[in-house]
């Protein structure tokens, strides 16, 4: 009998701990390209010093592509440095349901944009903007 309490608490607990990561932007993200609807990206979000960053991962590149590409567009402190590591979700501060304040790079641009991001049944939403344009990608939780 105490053996199944064991089991059934360690089954309740693992239920909680995937239902607390599952409302959390922590985590890996599957970006998309906006253009191809292919799979462009991992980002994987972290916390650090009570904001939010992101740093590419991994890069889902065509064979013949540079597979370990740099970021040659960039006009920051990150020009010319590879792209796979780079920090691109920068600064991000929790505002109720929502992260802002922050930054987020478009590599393949070499610009940066203002963000906000959030959670919206299950996947993650992250928007850019410059001036009065914006642009909002869904992003997929990477298992």
């Amino acid at each position: 009998m105490k053996y199944f309490f064991n089991l059934f608490a360690i089954a309740i607990l693992m239920v909680f701990a995937t239902q607390a990561q599952a409302q959390s932007v922590i985590g890996k993200w599957k970006t998309i390209d906006d253009e191809t609807g292919k799979p462009k990206s991992i980002v994987e979000i972290y916390e650090q010093n009570g904001k939010v960053y992101g740093k590419i991962v991994k890069l889902f590149r065509d064979p013949k592509e540079d597979q370990d590409p740099i970021c040659d567009k960039c006009d920051d402190h990150r020009k010319n440095k590879k792209i796979i590591g780079m920090i691109i979700l920068t600064d991000m501060v929790k505002d109720g349901n929502k992260y802002n304040d922050g930054k987020i790079l478009d590599a393949k641009k070499g610009r940066s944009y203002s963000c906000e991001i959030w959670l919206e049944n299950g996947n993650l939403k992250v928007e850019g903007s410059f001036l009065f344009i914006s642009r909002t990608q869904t992003w997929t939780r990477e298992m």
